[in-house]
């Protein structure tokens, strides 16, 4: 397997909603689609797709019930503290739950937790060690 992801694809509750929050609220760039019943947004070396929950678990053949934490969180990297606690407050502004306000952390860096509308876990943060992932265009 060659070392990258090129999607992540999240089950969405209403997949109109979700489209909302991430291209109007976030500001991440929609891709044209002929279908309905997926969203797709060109991110940085990688896709991010929204896909109805119970049409998600179909195609996984896995049943769609269940909630709580599912040991997933999705990440987005910033170059300073500040940049994570506006990008935070952004999303909490346009619909995001905070989950936890962003707090020195204990390896060094600077990270709070968001979730969006269907209750996916993001970390924002800021690593003084290193930068993760490829560089902003």
């Amino acid at each position: 397997m060659k070392p990258r992801i090129s999607m992540i694809t999240l089950g969405v509750e209403d997949l109109q909603r979700s489209v909302d929050f991430y291209e109007k609220g976030l500001g991440l760039p929609k891709m044209p689609t002929e279908s309905a019943n997926v969203a797709f947004f060109t991110l940085n070396g990688t896709w991010l797709g929204l896909y109805p929950r119970h049409l998600l678990a179909e195609d996984a053949t896995v049943p769609d019930n269940g909630s709580g934490f599912k040991g997933v969180t999705l990440a987005h990297n910033l170059a300073s503290k500040e940049e994570v606690d506006t990008q935070i407050q952004q999303a909490v502004e346009v619909g995001a739950k905070l989950v936890k306000p962003a707090e020195d952390t204990f390896w060094g860096g600077y990270s709070g937790y968001f979730a969006d509308p269907d209750g996916h876990l993001w970390e924002i943060a800021w690593n003084p060690h290193a930068w993760v992932g490829p560089e902003d265009k």
